[in-house]
């Protein structure tokens, strides 16, 4: 049984400059695996909405699953930092409301944080969260929940008008208590100035090399979706062609009369 990482474990790692790694993580199985290999910190993403239910975009990603998928995460690591994104609609309407939802995903879920996205708006709900114990990450750029007033899934902050909202919000969160600040789909130039300006790591997925850590979804980076090719994408794997492989022996095997053999049967 291994000591959790913690929010000042992270910023241990800031301070020292050593680059934060941090992946999606949504089950038990996972959840073991990135403990055995290293990284610091893992995000049960709403993403699942993408990878898991195979859903066209975040937003119908609830409350309830996101509480879901935690719990195994958590049973499955000891070291790793457990941070639980909060769905659409789970913060926005009411500080109040986000508050006890952010809650909930402490004592339900058992993560240690929480993510949310959104600028200077949702500054007031930060503030009263961690007001009420509960760490939070920010999250600028592409955030994937505001997807529909985007017109779809692009880089951001490449306008100078963007650009300087985009420090301004960086700066809002800051003042609000976050304690890190996810960068996504954000021109590297302009990511490494508000990693400058901030005084929180940030984590970087498309926004260069300069912030002060990385994030990627596990299913992207273990290739077991090859259909999906962003330029920021690096795969670690290809497991696609691995998991289909090794099914397809499965199904001949079981055809052919070659599984199940002796050995596997029981006397």
């Amino acid at each position: 049984m291994g000591t959790r990482n913690t929010v000042r474990d992270l910023e241990t790692l800031y301070r020292e400059e050593t680059p934060i790694t941090m992946a999606t993580c949504y089950d038990y199985t996972f959840a073991r695996l990135a403990d055995e290999a290293g990284l610091d910190a893992v995000l049960i993403g709403d993403s699942l909405g993408n990878v898991i239910q195979g859903r066209e975009t975040t937003l119908p990603v609830t409350l309830d699953e996101i509480i879901y998928h935690t719990r195994p995460v958590v049973r499955g690591s000891d070291s790793v930092h457990v941070i639980a994104d909060m769905p659409f609609m789970s913060y926005q309407a009411d500080p109040a409301e986000g508050v006890r939802n952010a809650g909930r995903m402490l004592k339900e879920g058992g993560a240690q944080a929480v993510k949310i996205e959104g600028g200077r708006r949702e500054a007031e709900t930060i503030e009263r969260m961690v007001g009420a114990g509960i760490p939070v990450v920010g999250h600028l750029g592409l955030t994937p929940q505001s997807v529909h007033k985007f017109g779809g899934y692009s880089v951001q902050g490449r306008e100078s008008e963007t650009r300087d909202e985009m420090i301004e919000d960086a700066r809002a969160l800051e003042d609000a208590g976050i304690y890190a600040l996810v960068l996504e789909m954000v021109p590297a130039p302009l990511a490494t100035e508000i990693s400058e300006e901030v005084d929180v790591p940030t984590i970087g997925i498309g926004a260069g090399d300069q912030t002060d850590g990385q994030v990627l979804v596990l299913y992207d980076l273990l290739g077991l979706d090859t259909r999906f090719e962003p330029k920021f994408l690096k795969r670690y794997a290809h497991l696609e062609e691995t998991v289909t492989d090794a099914l397809r022996r499965y199904c001949e095997e079981v055809r052919n009369g070659d599984f199940p053999r002796d050995e596997h049967a029981f006397e």
